[in-house]
């Protein structure tokens, strides 16, 4: 690889060196792939539901548009690799969770609160609860891709 083939965040390789880590990989590119779908899926949903009347439920149409942000940081970061950008997609990556669980928890314990539902409602059981799933799914490869 040239120096003009290589992305300002690799280091050029040297002998008795590994190559960077690419987060986009392998089984990272099955992540990309969710993270890119969900990524879609949570921002037309939100558009959608701003669009049609976000008097009705602006806290759960709110939190629809950010996990479309969420989503769509994790999905740049995996593309982009890199230490820095693999250290942000973990931190996005414990911030999804913590709020996959927190509004899992909130709308069952207080449904009213809820009128409509988010992606990360119920735990994300109207998404076959791949919202849970793939934040843990991606730290662990995130954390994987450290030590690589």
């Amino acid at each position: 690889m040239s120096d003009t083939d290589r992305r300002p965040d690799q280091s050029p390789a040297t002998p008795g060196t590994k190559p960077s880590f690419e987060l986009g990989t392998g089984p990272g590119r099955v992540l990309v792939w969710f993270y890119g779908v969900f990524t879609v899926a949570a921002a037309s949903r939100s558009v959608v539901e701003v669009i049609r009347g976000f008097d009705r439920a602006p806290l759960a149409y709110s939190l629809s548009a950010v996990a479309a942000v969420v989503y769509g940081f994790i999905t740049y970061s995996l593309v982009r690799g890199g230490e820095k950008a693999r250290r942000a997609a973990l931190v996005c990556c414990a911030a999804e969770l913590l709020g996959v669980l927190v509004v899992g928890a909130w709308t069952l314990a207080e449904p009213s609160a809820f009128p409509d539902s988010t992606v990360w409602s119920d735990f994300g059981m109207g998404y076959l609860f791949i919202p849970v799933i793939l934040p843990v799914t991606g730290m662990i490869w995130l954390r994987r891709a450290k030590r690589a």
